[in-house]
C-alpha cells in the first residue's frame, strides 16, 4: 500500500491479546533521578568508586541511544550485564493499538502494570507532526479527577497516577516508533546533534491533571531536560494545568518549564461550570500565580488554552473581559476549536465567530493563533483522550489477581 493511501485514513494497528503472566515486576531503571540509580547499584554490589562511571554509561545507553536491552550496553561487561538483566529491566510499555491520522497524527494506546488499580491500566500518547517541529502530548494520570464539562477525558474517572518511568516511557517509546534516537553503534561521548529530530516538543496536556502528579511528573521533565541525555530545552516542555495554583509556583520554582493555563472562560460564574477547581482556585488566585511564575517576558509567555463553545465563551464581550483578566500577563492565547465527542452538549464556534474572537485579541496585543484541529478521526484532538480503564472493586480486583497468579488471567 503506497505512503499516500495511508495517510487519506485513519490507520489502526492492534495487538494481540496477551496472557497475563504470574506478576514478577522488576523495577525500572528509567525515571531513576541518578543519584536514586546510583543508590540502587550499590545495594546490588557495584563498588561506590565505580558507580558515578556506572551511572553516566546507563545514562548515555538509555536516554542518548534510547536501548531497551541490557544487551545492547556494548561498553558494559557481561558480568554487569547479567546483574542488570537479573534485577532491573528498561523495557518499554506494551503498545495495544497504534493509530495514524488522515493528517499524520499518530495515537499510541500503552499498557502499564497495576501497580494498586487491580488490572493493567492504558493511556493514551499523541504525536502531531509540524513543519518543522513535531510535539509530543504525554498523559501523567489514567483518568482525571477534574470533570471539566467539555472535555472527554474528564468523563473517564482517575484510577492511578502514573509514574515517573512510565511518564518517561512515552516519549522514549515515541522515538523509538518515530526513528528518533541514534544509531545503536554512535560512540559513547559523541555529540548527537539536536537538529532534525522527530520530537522538538513535549506537552503535557494528555489524560490527567499533572500537577496532581506533581513529584512524579516533576522527575520525568527534569530527566526530560537533562543535557547530558535526552536534552529537550525547557523552553521546549509545556506543562498544562486547569490552575493548581499552590503547584503552580512550584514548577515555577522547581522544574522551570513553559506553563500553559486551560482557562476556558473569564469571570468565575461560567468557570467554576466549564472547570470545576476554579471554585477552588478562582481567577483572582489563579492570575496572581501567573503574574508569578519566574522568567516571564515576551520571549518566555504564558500560554492559556481558550476552547471555543457555540454560544457560551464565544462572543466579543468574552474577548474583551478576556484582554482585561490577562492584563500584564505576557500572554499568547490558543483558541481551540472544540473537539466534539460522543455524548457532548456542547458544539463548537461557528469559525466566523472564533476569527472575529482571533482578531479582537491580535488587535489588543496578544499573539492568538487559532489551533488546527488534528487527529479528530482518530479520537486524538484536545479533550478527547480517554481510556478504558477503571478501577475496581476490591472484591473483583482480588479475584482478578488470583486469576493471574494462576496463569489463567485474559486481558
Amino acid at each position: 500500500m503506497a505512503a499516500t493511501e495511508i495517510l487519506n485514513r485513519a490507520d489502526i494497528v492492534k495487538a494481540p491479546q496477551m496472557r497475563l503472566q504470574p506478576q514478577t515486576e522488576k523495577p525500572s531503571l528509567i525515571g531513576l533521578l541518578r543519584e536514586d540509580m546510583a543508590k540502587l547499584l550499590v545495594e546490588k554490589g557495584v563498588p561506590e568508586r565505580q558507580v558515578r562511571m556506572r551511572v553516566s554509561q546507563l545514562w548515555h545507553w538509555l536516554y542518548v541511544r534510547g536501548v531497551s536491552d541490557f544487551d545492547q550496553m556494548s561498553n558494559v561487561s557481561k558480568d554487569m550485564r547479567e546483574m542488570l538483566k537479573e534485577h532491573f529491566t528498561v523495557a518499554r510499555p506494551e503498545i495495544v493499538e497504534e493509530q495514524v491520522s488522515g493528517d499524520g497524527t499518530r495515537k499510541w494506546l500503552l499498557r502499564f502494570p497495576p501497580r494498586g488499580a487491580g488490572r493493567p491500566v492504558e493511556i493514551e500518547t499523541v504525536y502531531i507532526p509540524e513543519e518543522g517541529r513535531g510535539t509530543l502530548c504525554i498523559s501523567s494520570q489514567v483518568g482525571c479527577t477534574l470533570t471539566c464539562s467539555f472535555c472527554h477525558t474528564g468523563t473517564q474517572k482517575l484510577v492511578r497516577n502514573l509514574t515517573a518511568e512510565e511518564i518517561l516511557s512515552q516519549l522514549l517509546l515515541a522515538r523509538d516508533r518515530l526513528g528518533d534516537f541514534p544509531e545503536r553503534d554512535t560512540p559513547q561521548g559523541a555529540i548527537v546533534p539536536a537538529e532534525g529530530r522527530k520530537i522538538t516538543n513535549i506537552v503535557m496536556m494528555g489524560m490527567g491533571e499533572p500537577l496532581y502528579n506533581f513529584e512524579n511528573v516533576k522527575t520525568a521533565l527534569l530527566i526530560a531536560s537533562d543535557g547530558d541525555g535526552l536534552s529537550l530545552s525547557k523552553r521546549r516542555i509545556t506543562l498544562s494545568t486547569s490552575g493548581i495554583v499552590p503547584e503552580i509556583y512550584r514548577t515555577g520554582e522547581e522544574i522551570g518549564v513553559m506553563l500553559a493555563i486551560s482557562l476556558h472562560a473569564v469571570n468565575d460564574e461560567l468557570r467554576d461550570m466549564l472547570v470545576p477547581i476554579n471554585k477552588k482556585y478562582p481567577l483572582k488566585q489563579l492570575m496572581e500565580a501567573c503574574r508569578a511564575y519566574p522568567g516571564l517576558s515576551n520571549a518566555r509567555r504564558i500560554t492559556f488554552e481558550y476552547v471555543m463553545l457555540k454560544d457560551v465563551n464565544d462572543s466579543l464581550e468574552d474577548a474583551k473581559e478576556l484582554v482585561k483578566l490577562l492584563k500584564g500577563i505576557p500572554a499568547k492565547i490558543n483558541l481551540i476549536p472544540f473537539n466534539p465527542w460522543p455524548g457532548t452538549n456542547y458544539q463548537c464556534s461557528d469559525w466566523e465567530q472564533i476569527e472575529a474572537f482571533a482578531d479582537f485579541i491580535n488587535q489588543a496585543g496578544y499573539a492568538s493563533p487559532i489551533r488546527t484541529p488534528r487527529g479528530r478521526d482518530i479520537l486524538a484532538a484536545c479533550g478527547q483522550l480517554k481510556s478504558e480503564s477503571e478501577r475496581m472493586r476490591k472484591v473483583d480486583r482480588l479475584a482478578f489477581e488470583a486469576m493471574m497468579i494462576a496463569n489463567h488471567g485474559e486481558d
